[in-house]
């Protein structure tokens, strides 16, 4: 039986609206992630920009959303995870109008990070709210639905930025924002507040300049490493290593943002694992195939982005499907084979070159590769939702988010050095070519290896126990829709 009368249905008015408000906000962040990917060439040849530049159009957002999210969640806790994501929303409309004014790629760059930080605002609020507002016996359809979406605004990046690329321009990507943000503003009208009542003390800053200064630090180092003198660079190494020592140590201190009670659950740990070596892979395949399609296969923008229209279809067809599915089932399997089938697509795209037809030598990896995201995606909220008590829903939201950004954020930034390629390599289809290659390869690697996470870290045994609570949750075999909680 539902503890609270006053939680929603997910059939009510309310909830309907409720869903739409969260489900939409999150998917324009998503969207904003992947969209920028079709424009980087449009980009750089308007703005005179080389790859590092460009990486940094890129990594510049998922840095500040992945270094800020964990602070997000813990301020919706604390403040009102409404209210939060109302903030949100508004702030990142108005980043998202300074990029499509931006008259140089630095300025560019700076409100890039701008956006992530209302990002991360907004992105861990969303998964809180659907876990404080809805009925229990609703959450795993809602969940589902806000999977879905979101992975459906991933996928749509490449295909609604080459549409707006060929026909508006590469700016009208951000300035879209705009009425899409006015809308959900309009919609969160009807959406209730919700807060961590056991919240107690002071916000970590210490943790959250730590965290800041580690990331930021790898990525450029990851990304600029080879015009960085050596004494600098070894300089640059040596305060990420520190600010991630003083993150760790932060997080031992009363009132951490990173709440130690989180990783005492093997299916938490393993989940988040399983997310940073998927959301890497996911990310680096994105952002190398629309490169390949367009330098090397000859593709418009708009023809690189319909490449991807199988993920969308499949993911709007599917993904509450498969919460439902994970919820009696347990999420081991699916995201055991969520990832396996993943890599797959993964091997059969990374033959793609010139000439590369759409039907034979797209089509079926995108297809297959789109299979296994379905798969897995879903199951994974629903796992990292059941290993977290009630109360840590925003910080536990923002965990598994910031694990997500920075998987993606420092394979972006490192795969094109490890692979070879150079600052005017996006132009140069030979060379482009032989660094795509190897790209996807490490990245269907990276996406087995979730799948081997995945199986050893979901394994059958002692329950997980529910420390803020003294509660047992069911095995992982049998995760119920209950305490779910989101990526």
């Amino acid at each position: 039986m539902e503890r609270n009368p006053g939680l929603l249905a997910r059939s009510s008015t309310r909830g309907r609206l409720t869903l739409t408000a969260v489900t939409l906000g999150t998917g324009i962040a998503m969207l904003d992630g992947t969209v920028v990917n079709i424009a980087v060439t449009s980009i750089g040849r308007d703005l005179g920009a080389g790859l590092a530049a460009l990486q940094w159009v890129i990594n510049g957002y998922m840095l500040s959303l992945a270094a800020l999210i964990l602070v997000g969640g813990a301020l919706g806790d604390r403040f009102g995870r409404r209210r939060m994501y109302v903030l949100g929303v508004a702030g990142f409309a108005v980043a998202g109008g300074l990029c499509a004014i931006a008259p140089t790629v630095e300025i560019l760059v700076a409100a890039r990070i701008l956006q992530g930080v209302f990002a991360a605002l907004l992105t861990p609020g969303s998964l809180a709210i659907i876990q404080g507002s809805f009925r229990e016996q609703d959450r795993a359809a809602a969940i589902g639905t806000w999977a879905g979406v979101s992975g459906v605004a991933s996928a749509m990046g490449p295909l609604l930025g080459g549409w707006l690329i060929d026909n508006a321009g590469w700016r009208w990507i951000f300035a879209i924002n705009l009425p899409l943000c006015a809308l959900v503003l309009v919609l969160c009208l009807w959406v209730p507040d919700s807060r961590d009542s056991e919240a107690r003390g002071d916000l970590d800053i210490i943790g959250a300049v730590c965290g800041v200064v580690a990331l930021a630090g790898a990525t450029y180092l990851l990304t600029s490493w080879r015009d960085i003198p050596i004494p600098a660079a070894i300089g640059l190494a040596l305060a990420s290593l520190a600010a991630t020592v003083g993150f760790v140590a932060a997080q031992r201190r009363p009132g951490a943002m990173l709440p130690a009670i989180l990783f005492r659950s093997r299916v938490f740990v393993a989940a988040n694992a399983m997310t940073f070596l998927v959301y890497a892979a996911l990310s680096a395949v994105m952002f190398f195939l629309v490169l390949q399609l367009q330098v090397t296969s000859g593709y418009s923008p708009l023809l690189a982005g319909v490449a991807a229209v199988p993920i969308t279809v499949v993911m709007l067809l599917l993904s509450s499907r498969m919460a439902v599915l994970a919820a009696r089932t347990g999420p081991r399997l699916p995201m055991t084979v969520g990832p396996l089938i993943c890599a797959l697509g993964v091997v059969l795209l990374a033959s793609v070159g010139s000439p590369a037809p759409y039907w034979t030598a797209v089509f079926p990896g995108m297809l297959i590769f789109a299979l296994g995201l379905t798969a897995l995606v879903s199951p994974l909220t629903a796992a990292v939702l059941a290993a977290a008590p009630n109360h840590l829903a925003g910080v536990a939201s923002g965990v598994n988010n910031a694990v997500a950004r920075t998987g993606s954020l420092l394979s972006v930034a490192a795969l094109p050095a490890i692979v070879g390629l150079t600052a005017r390599a996006y132009s140069d289809p030979v060379v482009l070519t032989s660094g795509y290659h190897r790209a996807l390869l490490i990245c269907a690697a990276l996406l087995a290896l979730g799948g081997v996470v995945s199986w050893f870290g979901l394994a059958s045994g002692p329950a997980d126990r529910d420390h803020s609570r003294g509660e047992r949750h069911p095995q992982v075999g049998h995760l119920h829709c209950g305490p779910w909680r989101t990526s």
